[in-house]
């Protein structure tokens, strides 16, 4: 049943961030830029008797998936300007995101196939 709550709560801002999107663009873009998918995982973490570290763990790798996100939409605008297909902008900026996290993983552990999935200690 918390499952259903949760999948509706969450259904129902994501569905009013895209309303408000439809009809005002630019301010859809910045109430989506707002952490709501972090802010709402946290919350429902919290209530479900996660702990404080955990949260904080949590948030950090939020953090640690940020660049990579923004290399993500970085890329998505450029194509999309550049007249690419939705379709074809999401896949480089997929790509992009993909490689960005390769990237950081390297830079952390030196070479690729080091353990866990950011400079933190991974969920236990």
């Amino acid at each position: 049943m918390f499952l259903i709550i949760k999948i509706i709560v969450s259904a129902v801002l994501i569905g009013i961030v895209t309303e408000i999107a439809r009809k005002y663009p630019e301010a859809g873009g910045i109430i989506a830029a707002l952490p709501l998918v972090s802010l709402l995982s946290l919350f429902w973490l919290s209530v479900q008797g996660a702990t404080p570290k955990y949260l904080s763990q949590f948030a950090v790798g939020v953090l640690w998936g940020f660049p990579a996100t923004a290399v993500l939409l970085v890329i998505v605008v450029l194509s999309l300007k550049a007249s690419f297909s939705f379709m074809l902008s999401f896949i480089f900026g997929i790509c992009g995101w993909g490689g960005c996290l390769l990237l950081q993983k390297v830079t952390v552990y030196g070479t690729y196939g080091g353990s866990g999935t950011g400079p933190y200690v991974p969920f236990t």
